[in-house]
């Protein structure tokens, strides 16, 4: 798995374009699923956007409500933008759409982090062919329900992955350990 020494965290990054729809919201459930996983300490997440919109601003009011009505807290989110240290400084880099893989892979290196969509992750969305995150920020609170679904689906599957990943063979009872 990965470049990392055997101690350090398997870190994933999350992109979208701004870091406050998609990628925030999608940090903060992966976040609380690897926790509830017991894989917190072995995972670490952030996300960013391609542009600089936002910068160090919170997420989009409208993803923080979704996240809030769903039990998430996603008030802690200051939008970053990547730079392109991003690749070489992670092991997964999640994109929301095709756009953002597109952009990544063209400045991607031999080494850096694998690129992949998000919604790969959920195996409903493969069957179906919809890998792409819409972005919701120019409509409703509707679309910020039907991203928030849609990231979670994805979120839960990749957790599922990285147990099977991450877990050293023989040690399934530790989890309850902190």
């Amino acid at each position: 798995m990965g470049h990392h020494g055997e101690h350090s965290a398997y870190r994933i990054s999350v992109i979208c374009s701004g870091n406050i729809c998609r990628s925030p919201m999608a940090e903060v459930i992966l976040r609380s699923l690897l926790e509830d996983a017991g894989l917190a300490d072995r995972v670490t997440v952030d996300s960013a956007g391609v542009g600089a919109w936002h910068v160090g601003g919170p997420a989009d009011p409208r993803t923080l409500t979704a996240l809030h009505q769903h039990g998430y807290d996603g008030s802690a989110h200051r939008a970053q933008q990547l730079t392109e240290r991003w690749l070489s400084e992670h092991d997964l880099v999640l994109v929301a759409d095709r756009g953002h893989a597109r952009d990544l892979r063209e400045i991607a290196e031999p080494g850096d982090a694998q690129v992949r969509l998000l919604r790969e992750f959920d195996p409903e969305a493969v069957a179906a062919g919809t890998l792409e995150t819409d972005d919701p920020y120019f409509g409703g609170a509707e679309g910020f329900d039907r991203c928030l679904r849609e990231v979670e689906a994805a979120c839960r599957g990749l957790v599922e992955h990285l147990a099977g990943e991450l877990t050293p063979a023989g040690s399934a009872g530790e989890q309850g350990r902190h």
